[in-house]
Order: structure tokens, then C-alpha cells, then sequence
């Protein structure tokens, strides 16, 4: 299966859902007032977010579409080309190219969103292209979590530092970047343990991993990836909001899109946050998390409109 045969796999619900929703409403043979209305609420509906949607809603008005053509066609055009305009900058291919200085990504996230499994998913990426990858088990809360992790390194051979359930995170952290400056790591991955970002206490032990690697590196940690599940829906806004309050996001991945129907909360986010995407978890396989393309996100997002 090629890579857009993917996304369009993976896409499959929202795009379905999303196709229904605008052919029962696109049933005259012109676009008036009525019309564009129903298509901002269903917009608005769909989790596309209400600035994305009013401003989508504006450009069909300002299109004057032709009676004479396929109005699905032209909104879908019109829908298409919104989608990579605004997404386009939020690509970053670079994530994911072999660093010739030691590259520490902090991975974070509520509970059940996928971390542990999508920090492998993305070592096995950053293998694939040569890198010299090192994870960090500091979600020492969850022995599953450990030893997830742990499967996870030996299945792509690569490191793993670790400790037992209950010790302290940030010294994981330490012993982590100890290692990988001396033994030259490309990569540092950082699993951390789901946390609310409301409990205040997990929120403060998640500031102190991200701080004592730059005992070791000042600069670190260099990437602090929020990690969320595409089938919590509107939440996710409220997780960008309050874990970008304790460290500063530097990208995006959103897991389980193949079990949404929603998909268009990803459009919200780009939208609220202009925040780089990094991945996208279509399906549970090992190479089901692809590299994010405002292109093919566009065409799967629409492709049975």
C-alpha cells in the first residue's frame, strides 16, 4: 500500500462521514446565503473550528460558482486548497532526518493517547533513515509502560534506559542524557507518564524531566512533542492550551484518526495553533504512523466527497 493509499485508508471514517454530510446539504443548483449557512455548521459540526469554518464559508461566497458545473466538485476544489494552504507551513519532514548534534524529544500527553507506542513508532522511522536512536522509560508510574517500551527497543534494536516502577523520572532522564552524550546519539526519546493537565503535582514532576537534561545540555530538550488522540475531539484544544502553559510545544502527532469520524479537528488545531505536525497514526501496525503531508492529508480528508 502506497503512502496516500494510507492516509486515505486511515481516513476513511472522517472522509465518509465528512462526503454524506455535504451532499445532503449541496442539493441546489447554485450556492445562496441558506446553503453557505448550512455549510459552516456542518463545518463547525465536523470539529473543523469555528474561524476555519466562517472563513472557508467566505471563500465559497466569493468564488460565485458556475450553476453550469458540479457544485461537489468546486466546493471540494475550493475545500482542498484551503486545506494545504493553511497546513503547508506546518510540515516538518527535517524532524525526522539523522542530526549531526544529539537531538532530545520530550514526549508527552494525557493518558491512553498512544505515547509509549508512537515514541516506537518514530524511533523506527528515525532508524530507518540511519539515525542512532536512544529512548528514556521515564514513565516510571506504569510498569506496562516500562516494559512496552522496552519491547518496543529490542523489536527496532536500538537502547533503552530504564528503571522500576516507582523511582524518580527526572533521574532516568539524567542517566539518559549522560549516555547518549558520551556514546554520541542522534536521538533521544523521552516517554513520560500520561498526565491531566489539570493535576498540578503531575504537571511539575513533567517540568522537572524537561529541565534536568539541560544540566547536561542547555538546550535540551531540543523537541517537545504533544501526542493526542483524534477520537477525544474538541478536548484536545484544551491539551494543546494547558500543556503548552508548562513547556513551549514544538510539534504535534494525532493518533487513532483511522477511529474518528472527525478527522477535522486536526484543521481546528492547525487553525488555533499554527503548531508543526509531525505524524499521523492511522492504524495500529508498526508503519501506520506516517509523516505528515498537508497534500495527501487534503486529498484523504475529501477523497468520497
Amino acid at each position: 500500500m502506497g503512502i496516500l493509499e494510507k492516509f486515505k485508508f486511515g481516513f476513511k471514517k472522517s472522509a465518509l462521514t465528512f462526503a454524506t454530510g455535504l451532499r445532503d446539504i449541496i442539493v441546489k443548483e447554485e450556492i445562496d446565503d441558506e446553503t453557505l449557512n448550512k455549510i459552516e455548521e456542518f463545518l463547525i459540526q465536523s470539529d473543523v473550528g469555528i474561524q476555519a469554518s466562517e472563513e472557508i464559508k467566505n471563500i465559497i461566497a466569493q468564488e460565485k460558482i458556475d450553476p453550469k458545473k458540479n457544485i461537489m466538485d468546486e466546493v471540494n476544489i475550493i475545500l482542498k486548497n484551503y486545506i494545504i494552504n493553511l497546513m503547508k507551513p506546518l510540515e516538518n519532514e527535517n524532524f525526522f532526518i539523522n542530526k549531526q548534534k544529539l537531538n532530545v524529544v520530550l514526549i508527552s500527553g494525557v493518558n491512553g493517547v498512544g505515547k509509549t507506542t508512537t515514541i516506537g513508532k518514530i524511533g523506527k522511522i528515525l532508524k530507518s533513515n540511519s539515525s542512532k536512536v536512544l529512548f528514556s522509560a521515564c514513565d516510571t508510574f506504569r510498569a506496562a509502560a516500562i516494559e512496552q517500551l522496552e519491547n518496543w527497543a529490542k523489536n527496532i534494536n536500538v537502547e533503552i534506559v530504564k528503571s522500576s516502577q516507582g523511582s524518580d523520572p527526572a533521574s532516568v532522564a539524567y542517566k539518559t542524557m549522560q549516555l547518549a552524550m558520551i556514546n554520541k546519539y542522534n536521538h533521544v526519546l523521552i516517554d513520560t507518564a500520561g498526565r491531566l493537565q489539570n493535576k498540578k503535582n503531575l504537571m511539575e514532576e513533567y517540568k522537572k524531566i524537561a529541565n534536568v537534561t539541560k544540566k547536561i545540555d542547555p538546550n535540551a530538550p531540543h523537541e517537545v512533542l504533544l501526542i493526542l488522540d483524534a477520537t477525544s475531539g474538541q478536548n484536545v484544544i484544551n491539551q494543546v492550551e494547558e500543556f503548552n502553559k508548562i513547556i513551549p510545544i514544538t510539534g504535534l502527532v494525532m493518533t487513532k484518526l483511522d477511529g474518528t469520524a472527525k478527522g477535522g479537528i486536526l484543521i481546528a488545531l492547525a487553525k488555533k495553533y499554527k503548531l508543526p505536525i509531525i505524524a499521523l497514526g492511522l492504524g495500529e501496525k508498526e508503519d501506520d504512523l506516517q509523516i505528515f503531508s498537508a497534500e495527501k492529508f487534503a486529498e484523504a480528508f475529501i477523497q468520497s466527497n
